[in-house]
């Protein structure tokens, strides 16, 4: 995952934050993150991102999104909801901290989304660590109002019928509540219901060991800035889940070489988000950052770092099939080399680990044993889809819905990152905080894209529309608006709870659509927030692959939707997949690598891609659906 451009990439950040400050207050600033933001994806995210003083994007993203939960429990103007949430959305988007942005004197309120008030409270968080509003709302709202609503079926008019008849204050006052069927006797509630709050509140229980990989990520990344900056280190790479590429990540594994491994130790037990060192040894050391995920640190010798990054990146049962081919063939592999009797015959870097035992090397997103060692030894791993196999994004929002950017700086940063074409998928008008797109306006929308696409030297931009899957399968738009469309993204955005058989067949209907293009987010997952509808995955592959029709892997960090799995059987039942940010500000577009990382975990190659065709290929499959 970490590369070795270290020093280059942090060069060019340098010369990018030096040429911001020299043309001060008129430079902007969303340009320079949204630079700094190519440079620190999944695939290289080492150096670049700012302090390592602390994560003041985390608290603030933690502090505007509780105040948003309170506020919508109290009642509050859902436009005022709308503006908390999205710029904790906009602040979990930047890769730079917060507070390096902020010493380098450049305005959030600058920032999408960010207003002047915005700005202050940012500020005020930066000065004090919380703010007063947050306080305000939390003397409002009784009790554990915000930890309440995150709990799947809880809306903020359930939370508030908890709290006045049941005096729920909090998760813990709930399961109590709900194993002495309490919650069953409210109106609006039941046996069922009581029963999904049960298991909703123990997959949040296991969910909290747990973090999504963009939060990973942006922990990762100053960490590792850090370490090579105070130690002497030769090579390091961070290994685990998060190298594998999985969506939620249980702590960092991190495996280095070094020639001094102390000076390595000391700068991890040294690091400023370091709050408990759990243990400091010769060669190993593991601590417990601020925000409560915990780093294990092993140094090895030069000649162990493949053998060690082999073992340390998992996954279990894929480092288990690997030492029973190697016992096979009266070999012994650990994290210290392959060996023959006492002699060592492999285990500097991880291609001679694979190949003391007869394979090639296998790209971690496969290492789960699914398959991949037999896939290897038979010469038919897939050659998985990269970067450079992106053409393009299916799956955009601008300001006329409820994106944060316009459709002439979407359509621009799209082409600064190479692609070729875009689709606008603005909201349909059925989610009414997402003041979607009914017949008039998609009509104006249309004519700003042809007059946009007749001025040239941009990538092409296709006109669509993220249209509402509802409750029995049709769509939020007639017809005669879907039809003058290049393609129609339908997704689900209520009514979760349904059966999975009721589920089944609400997007069975919606796929039978004349004009329906691509299945966006099929499971309408949001990780570590609300488990994804049940529904009949191989029956709705299967329809999508009768009408030709695509299914979408949502890059969302909250979403990664398609999941893994997933994207396999839509391989296997030759449906194509659409690996779309579902981009709603100009940094989004850079969640593509995340989506891409699920695509691979699926063994997903470029012809498996829809948006990995040349244009007037996708145009012609396009016109397949409508």
């Amino acid at each position: 995952m970490f590369g070795n451009g270290y020093a280059r990439e942090l060069a060019v950040t340098a010369r990018l934050r030096d040429a911001i400050a020299a043309k001060g207050k008129s430079a902007t600033p969303l340009r320079a993150t949204a630079r700094l933001q190519t440079l620190a994806k999944v695939a290289d995210v080492e150096g670049h991102l700012g302090s390592t003083q602390g994560l003041l994007n985390e608290d603030v993203i933690d502090i505007f999104n509780e105040i948003a939960d309170l506020l919508d429990i109290s009642g509050a103007n859902p436009f005022r909801i709308r503006a908390y949430r999205n710029a904790a959305r906009t602040i979990s988007a930047m890769t730079e901290d917060l507070r390096s942005f902020l010493t380098r004197g450049c305005d959030p309120a600058d920032l999408p989304g960010i207003g002047r008030d915005l700005a202050g409270k940012i500020q005020e968080i930066a000065d004090t660590g919380t703010c007063a509003l947050l306080r305000q709302v939390r003397d409002e709202v009784p009790g554990q109002g915000a930890a309440l609503m995150k709990l799947a079926g809880l809306g903020p008019r359930r939370v508030r019928a908890l709290q006045r008849e049941l005096h729920i204050a909090s998760v813990d006052d709930l399961g109590r509540a709900a194993r002495e069927h309490r919650v069953r006797l409210l109106k609006g509630f039941g046996a069922r219901s009581e029963q999904r709050l049960l298991q909703a509140i123990q997959a949040q229980m296991d969910r909290n060991r747990r973090f999504n990989v963009d939060v990973a990520v942006r922990t990762a990344a100053p960490l590792m800035q850090h370490l090579r900056e105070n130690a002497k280190i030769a090579a390091m790479t961070v290994a685990g889940s998060l190298r594998r590429g999985r969506d939620t990540v249980g702590d960092l594994d991190i495996v280095a070489t070094s020639a001094v491994p102390r000076t390595v130790i000391r700068a991890l037990t040294a690091y400023p988000m370091a709050q408990t060192v759990l243990s400091a040894g010769v060669t190993r050391a593991s601590v417990m950052l601020s925000n409560g995920m915990q780093v294990d640190l092993r140094v090895v010798p030069a000649a162990d770092y493949g053998a060690a990054m082999v073992y340390l990146t998992g996954s279990k049962a894929h480092n288990l099939a690997l030492r029973q081919l190697a016992q096979s063939m009266g070999l012994k592999i650990n994290e210290y080399g392959v060996f023959r009797g006492r002699s060592k015959i492999a285990g500097q870097d991880e291609a001679s680990v694979y190949a003391a035992v007869g394979l090639p090397w296998i790209p971690p997103e496969l290492r789960e044993d699914t398959g991949e060692i037999q896939a290897a030894r038979d010469g038919r791993l897939p050659r998985l889809v990269g970067r450079e196999d992106i053409k393009g994004d299916l799956h955009i929002h601008t300001r006329d819905s409820d994106g944060l950017a316009s459709l002439e700086e979407m359509v621009q940063a799209a082409g600064k990152l190479g692609l070729q074409y875009l689709a606008i998928t603005d909201h349909s008008p059925r989610m009414g905080m997402t003041h979607g797109l009914g017949a008039q306006r998609l009509a104006v929308q249309a004519e700003r894209i042809d007059a946009l696409n007749g001025v040239g030297g941009m990538p092409w931009i296709l006109k669509s529309v993220e249209v509402d899957i509802l409750e029995d399968g049709s769509l939020d738009l007639p017809d005669t608006v879907l039809g003058r469309l290049d393609l129609v993204v339908g997704a689900i955005h209520s009514h979760f709870d349904l059966s999975p058989a009721k589920q089944t067949a609400r997007i069975l209907r919606a796929i039978d659509h004349p004009h329906f293009s691509i299945l966006a987010h099929p499971s309408g997952r949001l990780l570590g927030e609300r488990d994804g509808c049940r529904f009949d995955v191989p029956r709705v592959m299967t329809a999508l692959a009768e009408r030709g029709c695509f299914v979408e892997a949502n890059s969302q960090p909250s979403r990664l939707d398609l999941w893994d799995s997933a994207c396999r059987m839509a391989r296997e039942h030759g449906v194509l997949v659409s690996i779309a940010s579902d981009a709603h500000r100009v940094a989004d577009l850079d969640n593509l690598p995340l989506g891409l990382t699920q695509a691979r975990r699926g063994w997903l190659e470029a012809d498996d891609v829809l948006n990995a065709r040349e244009l007037p290929e996708l145009r012609r499959l396009l016109r397949r659906t409508m």
